[in-house]
């Protein structure tokens, strides 16, 4: 049978999640809860476990039925159930993305902040149409078509336009000096790349901060993440890209996470001195 809503996503697991403990909280059968909005216990169940979207109707009747009256509490949650059956540009593209990366654009549009540790690469929010198309070039199957290819360098670049926008989302970066020195790319490509880092450094909202290869070990050594600073109702979240696929943390463990970030933001050169060091590295591919 063909779906006829939103596939599951991030938010309808964060929606499902908040629902269930305030049902379990209330200690409220699951049968009782799905008996008073006219659903079976299984529904209830794939509505709690994320595997469905709650339609606004059933929230609002558990709304009532455990009385929540906080208009703060409850208008989040309304919101957080109204963005799952918002659509967003990335959806057309969900067959491109695939059905874990997709929740990765919808968290760049509704964040505040982004930070981002690096270690191999330029953050896709910051790279060249041409830097992104040799990365995406080297990560194809063999006998990828041209035109799918392109498509998913036009979503690399679409995602970009969060930086653009009128209230642009917050973003720093801690790249990992090998990622400036890694030839991913012609030499011209890689000195046109390492050129646009340093424009976007001097906005006053992006922030581009280098981990020397003198600096030694650090907390975030073990690979790349993107952090997440969400404003309410949603919660902050990190995501990691592995060979496996994508990974999601959020509370609690997403506060270790938070206080890595803290540690190698530390460590990293100073904005003026990341922007000398990249500058220097330019000019040898050039």
């Amino acid at each position: 049978m063909k779906r006829t809503g939103p596939e599951p996503s991030l938010r309808a697991q964060w929606l499902g999640e908040k629902l269930r403990d305030l049902r379990k909280r209330l200690r409220i059968p699951q049968g009782e809860a799905s008996k008073h909005i006219r659903r079976n216990p299984g529904m209830l169940s794939r509505y709690e476990n994320g595997e469905i979207p709650f339609r606004r109707e059933d929230v609002l009747a558990l709304l009532d039925f455990y009385g929540v009256s906080n208009e703060i509490e409850r208008n989040g949650l309304l919101q957080l159930c109204d963005d799952i059956w918002r659509k967003g540009w990335w959806d057309q593209h969900r067959d491109d993305m695939g059905s874990e990366f997709i929740n990765v654009p919808w968290l760049e549009a509704r964040t505040d902040r982004i930070n981002t540790y690096q270690h191999l690469l330029v953050p896709g929010l910051l790279q060249t149409r041409e830097y992104a198309d040799a990365i995406i070039r080297n990560e194809a199957p063999k006998r990828t078509p041209e035109d799918q290819i392109s498509r998913w360098v036009d979503v690399r670049v679409e995602r970009q336009k969060v930086l653009h926008r009128e209230s642009p989302v917050q973003l720093s970066v801690v790249l990992e000096e090998v990622a400036l020195l890694r030839p991913v790319a012609t030499s011209g490509i890689m000195a046109d790349q390492l050129q646009h880092l340093l424009d976007r450094s001097l906005e006053s909202h992006i922030e581009v901060l280098v981990m020397p290869m003198s600096g030694g070990p650090h907390k975030a050594q073990s690979g790349s993440f993107e952090l997440f600073e969400m404003p309410f109702p949603y919660m902050d979240v990190t995501y990691i890209d592995t060979v496996g696929g994508s990974l999601y943390i959020e509370e609690p463990q997403v506060r270790h996470i938070q206080a890595v970030w803290d540690s190698v933001r530390g460590r990293a050169l100073t904005e003026e001195d990341s922007r000398a060091l990249i500058k220097r590295h330019m000019e040898g591919y050039q």
